[in-house]
């Protein structure tokens, strides 16, 4: 069985975890240190899904932006799935990640992606209510909430988006 390659495209406003939950995914490494993504850092990794199947995933970490530049719509080329990154104690990265969603629509057309509710460690200082994410549920947006600190389901993330980027 030959090995498919997948792009993947993070997007999010600066300051959600888009670089951490990649060094999470990809090296198992966080740091509390904050760097800002210059342009667009490229990884990739290797998973096996659970049918068997192989994924070479190709991971673009697209520096933080609450709207599409024309160099970031760039980066998106070729993508084959999008994780939307919203930072769980900022609210206004939700609507930002929204506006991105409809943005790349209009771009790219429709793709398979997943809104991650990032910094689950801090669930305590959230400014996201429910109600909020239940709408979009209820339009059945897959939305996780993932820790880069500790690792809460971000492994599933990139493979959910893997399997569902294979169905399409």
């Amino acid at each position: 069985m030959a090995i498919v390659q997948k792009k993947i495209c993070m997007i999010g406003d600066f300051g959600v975890g888009k670089t951490s939950l990649v060094a999470r995914f990809v090296r198992q490494t966080f740091s509390e240190k904050y760097l800002t993504t210059v342009g667009v850092k490229i990884d990739t990794k290797l998973v096996k899904l659970a049918d068997g199947q192989e994924v070479k995933l190709i991971l673009w970490d697209i520096a933080g932006n609450d709207a599409l530049a024309t160099t970031t719509v760039s980066y998106l080329r070729g993508a084959m799935g999008f994780l939307f990154v919203v930072d769980g104690t900022r609210r206004p990265t939700w609507y930002s990640a929204i506006h991105l969603h409809q943005a790349i629509i209009k771009q790219q057309g429709e793709k398979p992606f997943i809104v991650l509710l990032n910094k689950a460690d801090l669930e305590g200082e959230w400014e996201l209510d429910e109600t909020l994410i239940f709408e979009k549920e209820q339009l059945g947006w897959k939305i996780l909430q993932t820790s880069a600190k500790t690792g809460l389901n971000v492994e599933l993330a990139f493979l959910e988006l893997a399997t569902k980027m294979l169905k399409s």
